[in-house]
């Protein structure tokens, strides 16, 4: 009973209007399945739209997302709110200097300073673990969880102007890293109740 009532409050997420791409099939009236790498199944809300940008890279967008149609639909563009499902060859980059990820560091593939997440004039600042933890991706499986708090700085004077959280939940034996920017509303549900096949 308690499964079914997380699972009817995820569906209930209001958000985009589009079901997904091939990758993800409808379970239930307001739910599909977005099936990934290693037997890794979750139920997400019908709304969310999937795009595989490569191999690795899969974005989730959970709401408005002005740059969907643009050159900029990337890991560094800003104001689209979703999150990425990312694979071994995003993981074997995902440090800065392009080091392969851990979760001693946040993801960030670059050498340089990045946009905003949430405003592109703005840059991001410094990010300090603010959590970290195990957390369960379905059953018998723990992911490593780590939240990073960033400012968003001015380019020019490098002020503080705002922040934003970066969750991370990372299966190195599954080589799966779920990368979040939003604070994506039932996300961590989704992933706690995910099956694998």
């Amino acid at each position: 009973m308690m499964k079914k009532t997380i699972m009817a409050a995820v569906a209930g997420l209001a958000v985009l209007a589009t079901p997904a791409a091939a990758s993800a099939s409808t379970s239930a009236s307001d739910t599909k399945i977005l099936r990934l790498r290693a037997g890794l199944n979750l139920t997400v809300p019908k709304s969310w739209k999937v795009y595989k940008i490569s191999k690795d890279w899969t974005r989730v967008v959970t709401g408005s997302c002005p740059t969907v149609h643009d050159e900029i639909f990337g890991f560094r563009d800003s104001g689209c709110r979703s999150f990425w499902v990312l694979g071994p060859s995003a993981i074997e980059i995902g440090h800065e200097v392009f080091q392969a990820y851990t979760p001693e560091g946040p993801f960030y593939p670059a050498t340089d300073v990045g946009p905003c997440v949430y405003d592109a004039k703005l840059s991001t600042g410094q990010m300090t673990l603010a959590a970290k933890g195990l957390h369960q991706i379905g059953p018998g499986h723990k992911a490593y969880y780590r939240a990073w708090s960033a400012n968003c700085v001015s380019m020019n004077s490098g002020k503080v102007k705002g922040h934003f959280t970066q969750r991370e939940w990372y299966l190195p034996k599954s080589k799966i890293l779920f990368v979040d920017q939003w604070n994506t509303q039932g996300l961590s549900t989704v992933l706690k109740y995910a099956t694998w096949s």
